[in-house]
């Protein structure tokens, strides 16, 4: 004989389908508030920070991290109320750290790109930047065909590097691990060029070395973005209202001409 519910039992089947959807959309946004959450529970916002790359990270005199992304994470953990935690990194670090939990932000030197953003999540720019290639007047490079027979250093896993591999097929390109080698390498003649961001020859120029890095083409207009993991909303909202408000208010503007000796562009 065929069973049927009676009228109680269909109802509390119903509702039980009817709390599904809810449940569903609940999970979904206590998973999302899950980042903010727990760095406002902290009290300490996690960030990912360049050591070796100034002026947007390095140590200073007094042996205390300085430049452009420390005062940015500075600025973010001020906005959220918390306490700031610096975790140096490299290039080819940073993103596992973020993904490992080790951090909750990635203020590094971080360039957008279609592998990147498939793992992690972006937030509005917050500092202009390009990649390059850069060397000594004598050397004519007009564009990356010129490059062939030429010797070219650059930062193991930095865009630059990888675009630039692909990019000059028949180039002589030597990596190092950190940008500090890479940089004394240009200074002590063991290349002829370097690939790297506008930033870090202006740098290298502020030194007065003998060998001046002229710039010779752009690989890739490429802006800075803090980076998160992916499906944090809460967070990413709270992050892009941290850098409007600093935009607008000069924060930004003054940090850029602190860092980078120039106003910010006028397309940020």
């Amino acid at each position: 004989m065929e069973h049927k519910p009676n009228s109680l039992q269909r109802r509390r089947w119903l509702a039980a389908l009817l709390a599904v959807p809810a449940l569903t959309v609940f999970a979904a946004q206590a998973a999302n508030a899950d980042a903010l959450d727990a760095i406002t529970k902290r009290g300490t916002l996690r960030v990912a920070v360049p050591e070796d790359y100034p002026p947007f990270g390095a140590v200073g005199p007094d042996m205390q991290p300085q430049g452009y992304d420390i005062d940015m994470a500075a600025l973010l953990a001020k906005s959220m109320k918390v306490k700031l935690q610096l975790v140096p990194v490299n290039s080819g670090n940073r993103i596992p750290y973020l993904q490992t939990d080790k951090v909750d932000l990635v203020i590094s030197s971080l360039g957008k790109t279609p592998e990147r953003e498939k793992v992690i999540d972006f937030s509005q720019a917050y500092a202009p930047y390009f990649q390059g290639v850069f060397g000594p007047a004598d050397i004519k490079v007009g564009g990356p065909a010129d490059l062939a027979g030429k010797t070219v250093g650059a930062t193991r896993g930095a865009l630059e590097e990888v675009a630039l591999t692909s990019m000059a097929p028949n180039a002589t390109i030597r990596r190092f691990d950190d940008n500090n080698a890479t940089i004394q390498a240009f200074l002590s003649g063991q290349v002829q060029l370097i690939a790297a961001g506008n930033i870090v020859a202006a740098a290298i120029l502020a030194k007065h070395p003998p060998r001046e890095p002229q710039m010779k083409f752009v690989i890739k207009d490429s802006p800075c973005f803090v980076g998160l993991n992916k499906n944090e909303p809460q967070l990413l909202a709270k992050v892009n209202t941290a850098i409007e408000q600093a935009k607008k208010d000069g924060s930004l503007q003054a940090m850029s001409k602190k860092w980078f000796g120039q106003p910010l562009p006028a397309n940020l």
